[in-house]
């Protein structure tokens, strides 16, 4: 059965021309999806986004081709399009090369201890408290996800920036998958003990203290896919 997303996430008919529809409908569905307000297998069907676009068929074919090369919707001939499976063997590269990347990132800062860069990342942490005692779920991944871009930009390593930015916009479902109140809390205690170490200069800390955090999210997301395998591409052989 086709879920469409809310009427939120999924804009009214307008915009300028065919290349406006398609990214129009891109933006939408990739936000629902991310969201994960459009669940993973979920069946799309063109005619009912095209009715709900208010477009022809053909940007939305078109929207479900650029979604398809992001990884985000999987496209069969003559069948139907579905959005795809999370695979797991994928979250576990991003991982892996988050957990280096960021590991050697928050080393490398412990050395420089820039003054102006923990005041920025303390600040975020206290945003981080707020959310989470107000159980806004949204806020706290918004927040979540600019501490560790704080961090990594503090670098000064463009490629590197880039390089963990892709590894992290791949692995958005499975930390929406995850963002309970007890995943929050948890969070927020790795972040503390990694800032923590940059406050005492402790690379070897910093370091460790990432490694635990990002090894903490994917020990959850093996547990996750074991309770809920009809989620994952290629759990059971992975």
């Amino acid at each position: 059965m086709t879920v469409l997303p809310s009427s939120r996430a999924l804009p009214a008919s307008g915009g300028r021309g065919q290349g406006g529809a398609t990214d129009r409908i891109v933006t939408a569905l990739r936000e629902a999806i991310v969201a994960l307000e459009i669940p993973p297998g979920t069946v799309l069907d063109k005619a009912a986004l095209a009715t709900r676009f208010g477009v022809s068929r053909f940007p939305v074919s078109e929207a479900l081709n650029r979604l398809k090369a992001e990884g985000l919707v999987e496209i069969k001939p003559q069948s139907a399009s579905t959005v795809s499976l999370i695979r797991l063997a994928d979250a576990r590269e991003n991982m892996f090369l988050r957990r280096a990347l960021e590991g050697e990132t928050v080393a490398l800062l412990a050395k420089r201890r820039a003054p102006d860069l923990l005041v920025e990342v303390e600040r975020n942490l206290r945003y981080q408290k707020s959310a989470m005692e107000a159980g806004d779920r949204q806020g706290f991944h918004r927040l979540d996800l600019e501490f560790h871009d704080l961090l990594v930009s503090g670098a000064g390593f463009p490629r590197v920036r880039a390089t963990v930015e892709k590894a992290r916009l791949a692995l958005d479902r499975v930390r929406r998958l995850l963002g309970s109140p007890r995943r929050h809390a948890l969070t927020f205690a790795e972040h503390n003990a990694i800032v923590d170490a940059l406050r005492a200069g402790d690379a070897g800390a910093a370091r460790a203290a990432m490694a635990a955090h990002i090894d903490s999210v994917m020990d959850e997301l093996e547990d996750f896919s074991e309770a809920h395998p009809e989620v994952f591409a290629d759990v059971g052989w992975a």
